[in-house]
C-alpha cells in the first residue's frame, strides 16, 4: 500500500507529533509499505530524502521563529502537492495537522477520490502562549475559533484518531462528525526499557545531576502550555527536602524558565539540561528517581510513556488524558493542575514512597508494554486497509458516529487500546 502522510513537523524536530509520525512512518516502511512523507522545510528551502525507508519531501517554508524559534510554515503548498499525488498515487492520505499542507492535501486527494484520514494531536491550549494579548482577550471565543478552524478540515475526512479516549472524547464535545476512535501513539518499548545494569550514578555525573537527592526529571518541550513553572513554585516550596529537579528540552518558554528559576532562588536545585540526543533518554530516565509532566493541555503524552517504559513512577496533572496513564498510588500521583501547593505536597508524598518506587515501576513497565509501537502500527494499517477496501459499511452508523464497522481483527486491535 502507498501511504501519504503529511503534517507541519519531523524529524528532526522532538514534538509529540513528529515522534508519532517518525514512528509510524518508518513503522509502516518496515513492514513492506510505501511510504512518503510530506512536512515544511526546517531549512527554509524545499528538499527531498530518504530516511529508514521513509521518503521525505520538504516544501518550502517561511520561518515563524517571531512566535516560535523551531516553527515554519508553507503558505501555498498545491502545486507541490499536486505533482507528488500524480506521482505517487497514493491509495490513502494521512495528515496530522490542520495546517496548509495537510488542508491541500485532503482537498486534492477528494478531488482525486483518495481516501482521507487525520489523526489529531491539537489542541487551543497548544497556540495559545504566542498569541499574545489576543490569547489574554479572546477567552472561550478564541477556543471556540481555534476549534472550529481544525473541525473544518476534519470533519471533511472518511476517518479520524485521537491518542486517547478523552482526546476522542474532547473532538466530539466540540463538534467533530467524522467516524473516530481513540488509537495511541505508542511507545517504541525495546528502546525505552529498564537497564538493571546500568550505572546511574554514572550517568547523573554525565548529566551534573546530584547524586543523593530525589531527582524528578522532565522531558519534552520546553514551552509555556507545558507548565513547568509549575514545578518551580513547588520546589520552592520543598527548600527542606531533599530534591533536584531536571529539565531536558528545549522551546520557546526555556529563557523565562531560567529566569523564573534564579528569582525563586533555586540554584542546583534545578537543572537545565536543554536538548538530550535520543540514544541517551533511556539512560537519562533510567538514573532518575521519578518522571514529571505538569502540562493540562496532554491528548496523551510520548515522553510519559517512554519513562513509564523504562520503569520510572510518574508524577503528573490531573488534566486531559494523563489520568488515563496514571493510577493514583499505583504507578504514580496526581496533583491538581496548575496548582503548585498540590504539586509539592505530592512530591513530598512520592519522595517518602521511596520503598514502592520500583513496585511503581513495574507497574508502569507493565502498562507501557500495552501501548507498543509496533500495535499502533498494526492498528494504522488495519484502519487504512479497511478504508481503502471499499467495504459495504466500513464507517459507522449515522445515530452512533464513535462506533466504526471494522473487522474482527482491527476491532480486536482497537479494544486493547481503549484499555
Amino acid at each position: 500500500m502507498r501511504v501519504l502522510i503529511t503534517g507541519q513537523s519531523y524529524h528532526p524536530a522532538f514534538n509529540g507529533q513528529a515522534v508519532f509520525t517518525v514512528n509510524l512512518a518508518e513503522g509502516l516502511a518496515a513492514r513492506g509499505h510505501e511510504v512518503m512523507v510530506v512536512a515544511s522545510s526546517d531549512c527554509k528551502r524545499p528538499y527531498c530524502q530518504t530516511r529508514n525507508g521513509v521518503q521525505i519531501r520538504r516544501l518550502g517554508a517561511i520561518s515563524l521563529s517571531r512566535w516560535h524559534r523551531d516553527a515554519a510554515l508553507t503558505p501555498f503548498p498545491d502545486r507541490a502537492l499536486g505533482k507528488i499525488l500524480r506521482e505517487f498515487r497514493p491509495h490513502i492520505v494521512h495528515i496530522q495537522d490542520h495546517y496548509p499542507i495537510s488542508r491541500s492535501a485532503v482537498r486534492l486527494a477528494r478531488l482525486q477520490g483518495i481516501k482521507t484520514l487525520g489523526t489529531n494531536h491539537f489542541m487551543p491550549q497548544n497556540l495559545k502562549p504566542y498569541l499574545g494579548w489576543l490569547a489574554q482577550v479572546g477567552g472561550d471565543a478564541l477556543d471556540w475559533l481555534l476549534w472550529h478552524w481544525m473541525l473544518h478540515l476534519y470533519n471533511q475526512l472518511d476517518f479520524v484518531t485521537a491518542p486517547s479516549r478523552t482526546a476522542v472524547a474532547i473532538l466530539q464535545r466540540v463538534g467533530l462528525t467524522t467516524p473516530a476512535f481513540p488509537v495511541s501513539c505508542g511507545v517504541d518499548v525495546e528502546f525505552f526499557r529498564p537497564l538493571p545494569h546500568l550505572d546511574p550514578l554514572a550517568w547523573r555525573r554525565h548529566f551534573q545531576l546530584a547524586p543523593d537527592r530525589t531527582v524528578f526529571l522532565y522531558v519534552g518541550r520546553v514551552d509555556g502550555e507545558k507548565r513547568l513553572d509549575i514545578l518551580l513554585h513547588a520546589c520552592q516550596r520543598l527548600q527542606d527536602t531533599p530534591i533536584q529537579l531536571a529539565i531536558a528540552g528545549r522551546g520557546a518558554a526555556q529563557d523565562e524558565l531560567q529566569r523564573l528559576a534564579q528569582k525563586l532562588g533555586l540554584g542546583d536545585r534545578v537543572r537545565f539540561l536543554g536538548f538530550v540526543p535520543q540514544e541517551e533518554l533511556p539512560a537519562l530516565l533510567n538514573s532518575v528517581d521519578i518522571f514529571a509532566m505538569p502540562s493540562d493541555a496532554e491528548l496523551l503524552s510520548i515522553a510519559t510513556l517512554e519513562a513509564m517504559a523504562c520503569g520510572r513512577p510518574v508524577l503528573a496533572a490531573r488534566g486531559q488524558a494523563l489520568p488515563e496513564l496514571i493510577t493514583e498510588g499505583v504507578n504514580g500521583l496526581l496533583f491538581r493542575p496548575g496548582d503548585p501547593a498540590d504539586a509539592a505536597r505530592q512530591m513530598a508524598r512520592l519522595v517518602q514512597m521511596r520503598d514502592a518506587w520500583a513496585q511503581m515501576g513495574q507497574a508502569n513497565r507493565t502498562k507501557a508494554e500495552f501501548h507498543h509501537v509496533g500495535k499502533t502500527v498494526e492498528i494504522y494499517e488495519q484502519i487504512y486497509g479497511s478504508l481503502v477496501s471499499d467495504m459495504p459499511s466500513p464507517y459507522v452508523s449515522a445515530r452512533r458516529p464513535s462506533r466504526p464497522i471494522f473487522p474482527r481483527k482491527v476491532q480486536e486491535l482497537l479494544t486493547q487500546f481503549r484499555h
